[in-house]
């Protein structure tokens, strides 16, 4: 069985997509970016993508601990410590397999990091 979750976000209508959708005991969450952007570095960035993925995951009966698989986009490489900082401090006992990976923009041009998260329930 199929469960769409949304997390409210505008963008969800607009573009026709969920947060996170749970299929079995497979969970997919969505690029996720931080909502409050002005001002912001690439680590609180990473640090509220995160919680806003962590929030998605406990909606679909999932946490933190079942994730097996992050992909990381970033505007710039350099910003890659800070990151893997905020991804380590969710996962670092979790030790999903990672993808990180330079891409020339995002949606809105003040936001620098986008993560996507994959949970298998076991």
């Amino acid at each position: 069985m199929r469960e769409n979750h949304s997390s409210g976000g505008d963008f969800e209508d607009v573009y026709g997509y969920s947060r996170a959708v749970r299929v079995g005991d497979h969970v997919h969450v969505a690029g996720t970016c931080a909502r409050a952007l002005d001002g912001t570095d690439t680590y609180t960035q990473a640090k509220e993508a995160l919680s806003i993925i962590e929030a998605a995951l406990k909606e679909a009966g999932s946490g933190p601990a079942a994730v097996v698989r992050t992909v990381t986009y970033v505007t710039d490489i350099g910003d890659r410590l800070e990151v893997a900082r905020a991804h380590s401090e969710m996962f670092g006992d979790v030790r999903p397999v990672a993808t990180l990976v330079e891409v020339s923009a995002l949606i809105d041009p003040r936001m620098k990091v986008e993560i996507e998260a994959y949970a298998i329930e076991t």
